[in-house]
């Protein structure tokens, strides 16, 4: 088969696409055909920085494709099932970067006939992270389902990127009223497409003014990308008692707290990664996650405010050039051969 691999941390270029053995599932592991690639910026933080625990590495820890093989202790009727994929290369050196890959068999994850593996490919990181900045208020619940946030106002900060794509859509799943800010009419438009109640510029007049206007006792949740930048604003709309998930600082500004603010206000500071929430945080937010993917509740492309931007398997240095300049929607990596109408970049 073929997969692409690195042995050194460094730039794009350290990716190869080689020839390598099909591996074969062990106990408590399935063997997945990998249809698309999901790319993150963690995958290729990853590559660029972060100690290398094996000789040889298969990035991107998201997917979707169909399992082919199983080993012990694992149901044989999954053979066939179409899953999608999440955390692959987590603590692994097998991601998703392949035309095969063996996760644990709980890592692959049901996907629907009507959902097709571009939905797959871009939950994994993006859908999981937007489930726990929902889910980590105080007075907010810890499960997602219709209704759960009824009554709650949700600011979505970057709408346009996967997680606030995610949150804005798992908001509205769950009956928030979604906010979103933006920087641009562009992306103005695709978080309306993906579902926000209100969208706001918060490069143009005074964001928070406008964001008062839609919520005058505050906003209970913000789902935030950017904390440096962003936490004076964030504080301007929150509610007392309201909470910041962070799970970002995009700009890298340094994030200075005036404490006697937020004590009086008793704000709630949530920082956030999957590596550490927890399995049974994850196992809850996969659940979720599954059941907003049946209701048909996280669709992708254009249309649906997440615009695609593909690469083969052998240009995956360049999908990882893209997410590191800043593209506008998801990036994925074709692999098994397909039709679609989405653009492909050769």
């Amino acid at each position: 088969m073929k997969a692409v691999v690195y042995r050194d941390n460094g730039g794009p270029d350290v990716l190869q696409l080689v020839d390598c053995e099909l591996p074969v599932p062990a106990p408590g592991e399935v063997r997945v055909r990998v249809a698309v690639s999901g790319v993150n910026p963690t995958d290729w933080q990853a590559r660029a920085a972060q100690a290398m625990a094996f000789p040889e590495i298969t990035p991107h820890l998201d997917g979707a494709g169909v399992i082919d093989a199983v080993g012990e202790g694992v149901d044989r009727s999954r053979v066939g099932q179409r899953v999608w994929l999440f955390m692959a290369a987590a603590g692994r050196a097998t991601g998703t970067a392949a035309e095969f890959t063996v996760v644990p068999a709980g890592q692959a994850v049901p996907l629907p006939d009507e959902a097709g593996f571009d939905v797959g490919a871009a939950l994994g990181v993006p859908a999981l992270t937007a489930h726990r900045a929902l889910t980590v208020a105080e007075d907010g619940p810890r499960r997602l389902r219709p209704g759960a946030l009824a009554g709650k106002v949700v600011l979505a900060a970057g709408g346009a990127g996967a997680v606030g794509h995610a949150v804005i859509q798992l908001g509205r799943w769950a009956g928030a009223t979604v906010i979103s800010t933006v920087s641009s009419p562009e992306k103005a438009r695709l978080a309306t497409a993906a579902g926000a109640h209100h969208v706001v510029n918060y490069r143009e007049g005074d964001p928070g003014a406008e964001i008062r206007a839609i919520a005058a006792d505050g906003v209970d949740i913000v789902a935030e990308v950017a904390l440096g930048v962003n936490l004076a604003l964030d504080l301007a709309v929150l509610r007392p008692r309201g909470t910041i998930s962070t799970y970002a600082n995009d700009g890298g500004h340094p994030v200075e707290l005036n404490v006697p603010q937020n004590m009086v206000r008793n704000t709630r500071l949530q920082f956030l990664v999957l590596y550490t929430a927890g399995p049974d945080v994850r196992a809850a937010a996969v659940a979720d996650v599954a059941a907003a993917v049946g209701d048909g509740a996280l669709p992708v492309g254009e249309e649906h405010g997440l615009p695609l931007v593909r690469f083969r398997l052998h240009r995956t240095a360049d999908a990882h050039r893209a997410v590191e300049g800043g593209a506008v929607g998801k990036v994925l990596v074709d692999i098994m051969s397909r039709r679609s109408s989405s653009p492909l970049v050769m």
